[in-house]
Formats: C-alpha cells, structure tokens, sequence
C-alpha cells in the first residue's frame, strides 16, 4: 500500500470514531478522508484568528489540544472552550461564511485535519443527522445561533447509537378512543335493576351515570354491583346514584398513554370517562379503561403498583421492585420522557413505603396518635429513579405532651420495620441516618416547628444544611394535614425573617462548578472515586439548590420537584423564562445520564468516568454546565450576595 494511501485510511479510520463522521455513508467518508490535510502546529501557533476570513476548510483535532479565545469590549481574552480529540472547530467557515468569532490556539504540540467544505458541504444538505450534530451546536465555538439544550438533547437522541429494546412502550402514542360507538350510559335516577341488565345487554363490565348535558356524575361497575347489591347493603331497585363512584376521573380526548397511565395509577382507578375539554364540565365522549391500556402496552407499570398495593406476602417486594428496575432501563432505552419515568417510579417506590407502614401497622397495632410519614430528598422530590439511599421522616400530632415519649416509641419501632423492609427491597440506610428510626427525626409536629424556627432564624452553615435535607419533605402516607401545618408555619417564618433567603442562597453557591478552567471535567483527585465526576454533587444539587431557593423567595408552596419547580418559576417571571427552561432540561439530562449509569454500573450512579463517555455523551453533558453558572450568576445578584460577606 502506498504511503498516502496509509494515510488516508488512518484519517478514514479516525473520522469514523467520531460524530458526525461517524454518521457518513463509508464511500462518501473515504472520499472526503482523501482529500484531508493534515497540519501539525506548534505550541501557541495560532491557526486562525478573530475577524480573519473565513478558510476554506473547517477542522478537527487529531491530536493535542486547541484553544478558542475570544477577545472581550475590555480587550480581555476570554476562554470559549478547549478542543480535544475529535472535536470539530472553526464552522463558521462551513455555515456561515463569515469572519471567524474566535482565535484558535494551539494549547501544546497539536496534529489538526483541515476538512475541506466544498466536499463536505454536499454530505451537511443531504445527511440529516450530520446537519442535526451541526444544529445542536455540539462543534465547537458554532456561531450561528445560540442552540438550546432541547436541541442537544434532541441530537443526543437522533444520534444516539444505543440498541433500543424489542419491545417498543410508545408512551408518547396517542391513545384513539372510538367515540362513534353509544356511550353506555345512565341517567342518576335509573334503577339498579335496569342498569345491571343494560349492561349485560352492552356485554359491558361498566356504565357511566350522567346528566340532562351528558355530563359525568358517577361510574357503577360490576365490583359495586358485587360489593353493595349482591353483598345485600342496597337494594336492587333503588336509584345507581346510591352505589355510583363519584367524582369521576376525567382525561381529553386521545390523550398520551404516559398521561393516562398515570392518571390511573395516581387516583387508583381503572376507569378514565373522555369528556370534550377533560373536566366534569362538559360532554362525556367515551371511556378509556386499564385493559385498553393492557392492549396498548405489553408492560404496563400499573400492574407493578397493583401488585405491591394488593400483596399479603411483604417478601414479595423486592422481586417486584427488580422489575421496576427493569421496566426503568426499557424506557431509558425508548428515550421515554424523564418527567414520566420520575413519576412511575415514584408511584412504585410510595406504593411499597406504603405497604411496609400497613404492614408495620398491623404488626405494632393501631397507631396511638394521628402520624405523617415524609420522603425527603430524591424520593421527596419525585426524582429518585435509582435504588439510592434512604431518606424520611415522621411527624406525629401533638395531642398529650406527657406520652410523647410513648408515642415516640411506638412510632420508633414502626420506622425501623419499615427501614427494614426497605433495605431487603434495596434501599439502603442513610449513612448520616436521616432516617424515621432515628429518636431525632421522629417527632411530634411542635417539635418539627421548633426546629425550622431555630433553622430560619439562626441560620448557620448546620442549620442551613437541615433545611436543604428537610425542606424538600413529601407526605407519602397518614394525616397529610400534619405536613400542611408544617409547610404553612415554615413560611410564616420565613416571611418574617427576610434574611434566611440570602444565606440560603449563598449556601446554595457552595457546590464548585463542575468544569475547571480548561474545560475539562472536575474529577476526584483521591480515594476509591478518583479521576471520576461527581454528577450528584458538582452538576445536579447546585440546580435543585437553586430551584429550592428561587422557589421559596416566590412563596411557591406544594412543588418539590427540581424540573417542575423550574417550569413554574418560567411561568412566574417571564425574563428568565428562558434561563428555567434550560436549566430544566439540563437536570433533565443529568438525571438520565446518572440513571443510565448506575444501571450500567449496579449503583448509585453518583459517579461517572469521563473517559467512558463517548465523545457526543461528553459535549451533551458539558453542555448541560451553563445553566448551572447562570443560575448562580442570578442568585448572586438577586440577593445581593456580594454583600452578605
């Protein structure tokens, strides 16, 4: 083989590890591979500089590393980014075609392709994907626009090489309700009797109760049927208005099946009534029912959540909770939405918190005194899609100071069964033991005041650490009223005491960002995590600290949630809309990243090693950063950090 031909496939062969050559028909690669020219730089060779004519090629790092600065109003350079193999620079030749934005800058002794355009330019307008890498903005120093991190995300997903499972969920399918077909349904005053019969007539195992409007007052199935005229409570010619299950659970016309699915699994019914607008408001249509979704959908989570709720034998769990898991790497593989993940495995993991109390209940007796049991954290959060570590608390009424230690004790016993069973499902016990066992965290509801007032109005680096644990509380089970009285005294207080925001706030710009001066990933620099990235720490909590933050100086109550906290703030005020969004989606992305990562690697997913990301799972993380110094960057100045010392 000659000499240039070795070359070329050398420049064939590396093209081809790395998006978006990757993505390019081989003959076509080869043929652009012949035409590359290789160019070795010095150190601090500048290869093209700000305002300099657009070259007729664009380039890609072989090897080495290549700096881009661009000099500021000041006269200052600021660093954009640092390009390192397989990185794409220098575009706006290629899209353009203006003058350069940016000086790129050998960093150290650098080998760079020079791609040229007039061959390129043909594969950008016919290859989709190709133009996708180009619009998400993942070549360096793009200057076209400013790409969002939806658009990254969505070429993630568009180039993503990742095997989907066989067995597709079309979650975000449509589901068709035949509204042709008579809707079987009743007027409030018809007889049982008559009902029972116009159902077998209809082979039907349910029939709407509806108004003079077609408006749904109430559902009859062949369970009430059973359970009150059978069982002998009713008569069978009194009125379907005695038996009928009211409200009814309304959803729009063709709704997702993620929407219904969860419909269905959040308010426990198997029935969903389709009416015009999807409020008892207006015209019944239809009705979807859990065996629709059955047919639609080979593995639906709701038997998952029916099982625990149902099951007599609580060593059950776990196995069922392993299919959880596997039902979480089929739906990361279908690029299932993350905010619909969240919630099923949230309804899975509150279903088996609740099936350990009952259990617990049942073994201890009834509980002495009215009780809420708290999830804090992830799984306070709605956000724990992992088997991370256990994180609660309970609240307990102040009903009779002088057996408060009796009710502490009984509830004691009940959180360390309940630790318990969650530790065999997988969920293990927090090492800093914030936890229900623990004497601390289990305490009646004057006791919860008294530490949120002392945490609000003397508030060291401890007390702020509780409130960021504690705040994010989510009632899962019991009185939900005692979690209420809770949340309103607490911003009571922190109405009154102004200063608590602005030392949350600084507390929340503790976490270092996540990108060192180069650009290169923060790693640990020891111990058993070393040379890997703390995405919890350096990526994820300064998002959901600041949401927490930002949530709370906009007196927004009853919304955990980091994602969705986010979304309200963007509705709340329009000029940093933009700013939400994005920070949204870029929590959005960690969390899959951090999902897919502890699947792969049997644990919490905390830690990622940088160099088992491939190049387009690296710049759609790094991507993800801005955000993160944006939103600090508004912490900052909305309350006046500067000036807090």
């Amino acid at each position: 083989m000659k000499p240039s031909n070795v070359i070329q496939e050398r420049v064939h062969e590396f093209l081809n590890t790395y998006p978006p050559f990757n993505l390019i028909d081989t003959e076509k690669l080869r043929a652009l591979a012949r035409q590359v020219r290789v160019m070795y730089l010095e150190p601090e060779q500048v290869l093209l500089a700000q305002g300099d004519t657009a070259h007729d090629h664009f380039y890609v790092v072989r090897q080495g590393s290549v700096r881009l600065e661009q000099k500021t109003e000041e006269g200052r350079q600021k660093l954009l980014d640092v390009c390192d193999e397989g990185d794409v620079f220098g575009v706006r030749a290629l899209i353009a075609k203006k003058n350069y934005a940016s000086t790129a800058t050998a960093a150290e002794e650098s080998l760079v392709y020079a791609m040229p355009i007039a061959t390129f330019e043909p594969i950008l307008t016919e290859n989709p994907q190709v133009a996708l890498y180009f619009a998400a903005g993942f070549a360096a120093g793009q200057p076209v626009r400013n790409p969002t991190l939806r658009d990254a995300n969505k070429a993630r997903v568009g180039l993503s090489t990742m095997a989907p499972s066989a067995i597709p969920m079309h979650l975000e399918d449509a589901l068709r309700i035949d509204t042709s077909k008579n809707l079987i349904a009743c007027p409030p005053d018809t007889s049982i009797r008559l009902a029972a019969q116009m159902m077998s007539d209809k082979d039907s195992s349910f029939m709407m109760v509806v108004d003079g409007e077609q408006r749904p007052l109430g559902i009859i199935t062949d369970t009430d049927l059973r359970r009150q005229v059978v069982a002998g409570h009713v008569a069978i010619d009194d009125p379907v208005e005695v038996i009928m299950s009211a409200p009814v659970i309304t959803i729009v016309p063709n709704p997702a099946m993620a929407d219904a699915l969860i419909h269905m699994i959040r308010h426990r019914v198997k029935h969903l009534c389709v009416t015009i607008d999807g409020t008892v408001h207006s015209r019944a249509l239809g009705v979807l029912t859990e065996h629709d979704l059955l047919l639609a959908q080979g593995n639906n989570p709701a038997v998952l959540i029916s099982e625990v709720r149902q099951t007599r034998d609580i060593t059950s769990l776990p196995g069922i909770r392993d299919r959880a898991e596997e039902l979480l790497l089929k739906y990361l593989e279908q690029e299932v939405s993350i905010s619909f993940i969240a919630n099923i495995i949230t309804e899975v993991n509150d279903a088996i918190i609740v099936r350990a109390l009952q259990h617990a209940e049942q073994e201890l007796g009834e509980p002495p005194v009215r009780y809420c049991w708290l999830s804090l954290g992830s799984e306070g959060r709605e956000e724990q899609l992992l088997r991370t570590d256990q994180d609660n608390a309970l609240v307990f009424e102040d009903k009779n100071v002088a057996l408060e230690k009796e009710h502490q004790a009984y509830f004691l016993k009940l959180a360390a069964t309940v630790r318990d069973i969650l530790e065999t499902c997988g969920f293990e016990k927090c090492p800093a033991d914030m936890m229900a066992s623990n004497p601390q965290w289990c305490q009646p509801l004057h006791t919860w005041k008294q530490y949120f007032y002392n945490w609000i109005h003397e508030p060291t680096e401890e007390a702020l650490m509780h409130t960021s644990i504690f705040y994010d509380y989510r009632p899962v089970y019991g009185d939900f009223s005692l979690s209420r009285q809770l949340t309103d005294y607490i911003y009571e207080n922190i109405q009154r005491e102004r200063i608590f925001l602005p030392f949350l706030a600084k507390h929340a710009l503790q976490s270092p960002p996540p990108l060192s001066f180069f650009r290169n990933f923060i790693v640990e620099r020891g111990g058993e995590h070393k040379d890997q990235f703390d995405i919890k720490l350096r990526a994820m909590t300064p998002l959901v600290d600041a949401a927490r933050v930002l949530t709370l100086d906009n007196r927004i109550a009853g919304e955990n949630n980091t994602f969705k906290r986010f979304a309200r703030l963007a509705e709340l005020e329009p000029q940093n809309a933009e700013l939400y969004r994005e920070a949204a989606m870029a929590y959005e992305i960690m969390m899959r990243f951090r999902a897919l990562n502890g699947l792969r690697n049997k644990n919490s997913g905390r830690y990622l090693n940088p160099n088992q990301l491939n190049k387009l799972e690296r710049q759609t993380l790094r991507s993800t950063f801005k955000p993160i110094s944006d939103i600090q960057e508004l912490l900052q100045v909305r309350f006046q950090l500067n000036y807090l010392g």
